[in-house]
């Protein structure tokens, strides 16, 4: 491909791409294909000689396109979204565009010096101790990761440890039962094994019980055991419950543990004062995470990862061959030590685009207006007799099901009647919801998040919703 085919290309590519976002509400939400479509509509051989751009693309619109979910969509309400925005877009390509590879300051001083600018706003913003240090992480996973290593090599000196036995034995860490899957994964990937990961017992409120927690670490000590690690959870997935940061974390200094707060989803709510009252205690933690790749418009993958002792998290990364020695190294950052991957992309770029295009109160006029659009639903679910919310708001997330008052239903029924109803809305392509298990009840969650969803999306979802519910109700009871 020539610079001009190049040009010629690209622009069409960026009016397909201007089109598609201005017209995506003509697109199912969630994919309409069924398993194996998409590959057996595909060569099974690479192709031997060049092919055109032309034909590439058409492929593309032709057979990959009507096989992704599209998370743009302002009708996706699932999961945690993954939100971008046209000043993030930008900044992707023009990441993409010199392709740079960003471990180490010299390789690309800019993308450091950004990188350490953009964190440095974000304490700002969310009001963070300020003499934390951050970086960016692929996700809230890998920073839970990093976190927990960091623990394990305060509490074990890990990388020095040469008598031959393994400092992990013995080792704890602690968190809810409604805490995220990723947390027992960096156990084991830690080396700690899914028998030093302990559950806590969360309240009705779904939120981890203080007295519960300092009972399991008196208990493993007076067992021998050593407890390094508490994860906390501000804003849990299946329903966005909040642990109490401030007991927690006078529990976690008490014993000498080191407190992670994941707040991956929710942290972004806490740019807004109203909210900040949910990181209270935060100067007692250790380390936090929370991802503008989910609610703070800036394309996957960005996770902001914040830590009150950068030198722990060093000591347990920090490896220097020679052929990654430069001049500068006493004098600068070099990302590369501050978590798994050697190899960083200049992920700050888009987020240095998101924040100084919509300004710190741009963003926050979205939050509010997510946030308000959550709690008009939530009355709306309140007031509807056949309906019944399952869990506090605390955000911009609705956890109901479907309960019809005449026909006294079992649990396991309802659970059964409710998954009818969120696949048959799933496949119809007009809006997407997942759901959760709480106290065994099947719950629709409907997270409100999507960066350009409106109050008539919202409006036609629930019609959507009611409208469903009965006629699979109907049919459930034939």
């Amino acid at each position: 491909m020539t610079p001009d085919q190049f040009r010629k290309t690209a622009h069409q590519f960026v009016d397909w791409m201007a089109d598609y976002l201005e017209n995506i509400e003509q697109y199912p939400v969630r994919a309409q294909v069924a398993p194996g479509e998409i590959f057996n509509a595909l060569p099974t051989a690479p192709p031997e000689q060049p092919e055109s751009m032309d034909q590439i693309f058409k492929d593309f619109q032709e057979i990959l396109l009507p096989g992704m979910t599209h998370w743009q969509h302002p009708k996706f309400f699932a999961y945690f979204p993954a939100n971008s925005s046209y000043p993030s877009l930008l900044a992707e390509m023009l990441t993409a565009t010199m392709g740079a590879q960003c471990m180490l300051w010299e390789t690309s001083p800019a993308a450091t010096e950004v990188e350490e600018l953009v964190m440095n706003w974000l304490i700002q913003m969310l009001q963070l101790p300020k003499d934390w240090d951050g970086c960016i992480q692929t996700s809230a996973s890998s920073s839970t990761l990093v976190a927990i290593i960091s623990a394990r090599e305060k509490y074990t000196n890990y990388k020095t440890n040469k008598n031959g036995v393994s400092p992990s034995d013995g080792l704890r860490v602690y968190s809810s039962t409604h805490i995220h899957s990723s947390i027992e994964k960096a156990v084991r990937i830690a080396g700690l094994g899914s028998d030093s990961y302990v559950q806590i017992e969360a309240d009705q409120q779904f939120a981890m019980k203080p007295q519960a927690l300092e009972q399991a670490i008196v208990k493993d000590i007076e067992n021998g055991k050593k407890p390094i690690c508490v994860v906390v959870a501000l804003g849990t997935t299946s329903s966005t419950a909040v642990d109490p940061i401030n007991e927690i974390a006078a529990i976690c200094r008490k014993y000498d543990v080191w407190l992670h707060i994941d707040a991956a989803y929710a942290g972004t709510a806490m740019i807004l004062p109203e909210h900040r009252h949910h990181l209270e205690g935060v100067n007692l933690a250790d380390s936090l995470v929370f991802n503008p790749h989910k609610w703070m418009f800036t394309n996957f993958d960005c996770s902001a990862y914040f830590v009150k002792d950068k030198n722990i998290m060093l000591q347990a990364f920090s490896i220097l061959p020679e052929y990654l020695k430069t001049q500068e190294d006493e004098k600068v950052i070099n990302y590369k030590d501050w978590g798994i991957q050697l190899g960083r992309r200049f992920r700050a770029l888009k987020l240095w685009f998101v924040i100084r295009n919509f300004g710190v109160e741009g963003i926050r006029n979205k939050l509010r207006n997510h946030i308000h659009l959550a709690k008009d639903l939530e009355e709306k679910v309140q007031h509807h007799k056949e309906f019944e919310q399952l869990a506090p708001r605390y955000f911009n997330m609705v956890c109901f099901r479907y309960n019809p008052t005449t026909h006294l239903l079992t649990n396991d029924q309802l659970n059964t009647l409710n998954e009818l109803i969120i696949n048959d809305l799933n496949n119809s392509g007009e809006l997407y919801l997942t759901h959760t298990k709480l106290e065994g009840k099947y719950t629709i969650r409907w997270c409100i998040g999507q960066t350009n969803v409106e109050q008539r999306h919202v409006i036609e979802a629930w019609e959507t919703i009611q409208s469903t519910a009965l006629r699979i109700e109907k049919s459930f009871l034939i």
